[in-house]
């Protein structure tokens, strides 16, 4: 079975699997080659019928090896070609059967999103710090021009979502829906003069921005609490979310913008930076539901748009960011497997060879199958913001100058 489905997946680049009786076949031709190893008599049976799942978990456990280049070339193999022709009908029939009860997975009232933030985010703060950046941005950099650092790259995301903020004045208050280790909020507080309210459901996060915060001089300014979105009480001038929106389950969509219209002052505008696919509706893999983000869910642009019409808000500026999340993945895949020794020192090889398997299946998928990032900014009133999107980019730029720079500029304004 698992030989049927590789020969008619494989066209581009070059995949040869060593069998556990230690025959071996060749699948596609030319570009990338790279050799796997199949250990136990079950594992093709397993993979073959739930590929999904059991190829991740084959890495996971060591029944499948890497012999030649690495367990990302091996992916990037796969998911290039799932790219370009239809699924394997049973991935798809597979894929149907979660669709149908998604509704349970993606129930996610306050105590599971508790439970399920808590699964990812409150591991151990070290092994964050062997693969992010300085600031700990766990989402998508934005890489504005060719050869950025992970680190310009990270923040120049932050200035490209202030600038859609339209900081135009001091003291706005600002909620931070899913603030992480705080970046976001001290940016927005030291750079905009923001009252920052940033939340989030990980004791981990939690500790860090709050230290972060007092060490910067800026506690009284920016603060951060262990708050579920719905439990938060306005108004606020500006919100802004990112990369919390595929953790608040579809079920709940309905509910997520109907508070945002109670939490955003009239005059106010909210932006939203989620992960998003291209493919229409469609559900989670489920290797990334089981190991990695129990509960989320990539949302479709028809989904979420559908969600914000009812809710009453205007959708005043969609972006779509194409590719910039498989450069981040690569960066960090890149730092993570430079740290392995430190990693396994925290955890053990099961749980590296996970973490990796998750950072290099990602950038492939955002690189090759119809993963990108939506960045939609709203607004309750249509007047709200100028006709045009000018603002934005003087702004990011303003932003983008050194401090010499910008006091010139501002006396020259």
């Amino acid at each position: 079975m698992l030989d049927m489905l590789l020969a008619r997946l494989i066209e581009q680049g070059t995949l040869t699997v060593i069998w556990p009786g230690g025959k071996s076949r060749t699948y596609g031709t030319g570009g990338r080659r790279v050799t796997t190893r199949l250990h136990g008599l079950s594992t093709p049976w397993a993979i073959g019928l739930r590929p999904e799942l059991a190829f991740g978990e084959a890495y996971m456990d060591g029944r499948l090896t890497v012999e030649e280049g690495t367990i990302a070339d091996v992916l990037e193999i796969i998911i290039s070609n799932l790219g370009m022709r239809p699924l394997p009908r049973i991935v798809r029939f597979a894929r149907a059967l979660r669709r149908s009860f998604r509704w349970i997975v993606q129930f996610n009232p306050a105590s599971r999103a508790r439970r399920n933030v808590a699964h990812h985010y409150d591991l151990s703060g070290a092994l964050y710090d062997l693969f992010l950046d300085s600031d700990r941005q766990y989402s998508c950099a934005y890489f504005k021009e060719p050869k950025m650092t992970l680190e310009a790259a990270q923040s120049a995301k932050k200035r490209h979502i202030a600038a859609k903020l339209k900081l135009d004045r001091p003291d706005l208050s600002l909620l931070d829906i899913g603030s992480g280790w705080g970046g976001m909020g001290l940016e927005l507080a030291r750079g905009a003069g923001a009252n920052v309210l940033g939340i989030t459901l990980s004791t981990e996060q939690l500790a860090l921005s709050n230290s972060r915060a007092a060490a910067a001089g800026l506690a009284e300014r920016c603060r951060f609490a262990f708050k579920d979105y719905r439990d938060i009480q306005g108004p606020f001038d500006r919100i802004v979310s990112v990369g919390m929106f595929e953790h608040v389950g579809i079920m709940h969509y309905d509910t997520f913008f109907r508070k945002m219209v109670c939490l955003l002052a009239p005059d106010g505008v909210a932006l939203l930076h989620t992960i998003g696919r291209t493919d229409g509706p469609g559900t989670t893999n489920s290797w990334i539901t089981k190991y990695i983000f129990p509960g989320g869910y990539t949302p479709a642009l028809s989904e979420v748009m559908a969600a914000i019409e009812r809710s009453g808000l205007y959708a005043t500026d969609v972006e779509i960011l194409r590719l910039h999340y498989a450069e981040t993945l690569k960066e960090w895949r890149l730092r993570f497997r430079k740290n392995w020794a430190k990693a396994v020192a925290l955890y053990d090889e099961c749980f590296c060879r996970m973490w990796e398997f998750y950072l290099a299946s990602a950038e492939m998928t955002f690189r090759y199958n119809q993963l990108v990032v939506f960045q939609i900014q709203l607004a309750r009133r249509i007047d709200t913001l100028p006709m045009t999107r000018d603002y934005m980019l003087d702004g990011e730029r303003r932003m983008g100058l050194a401090p010499e720079q910008l006091s010139r500029a501002n006396e020259a304004a």
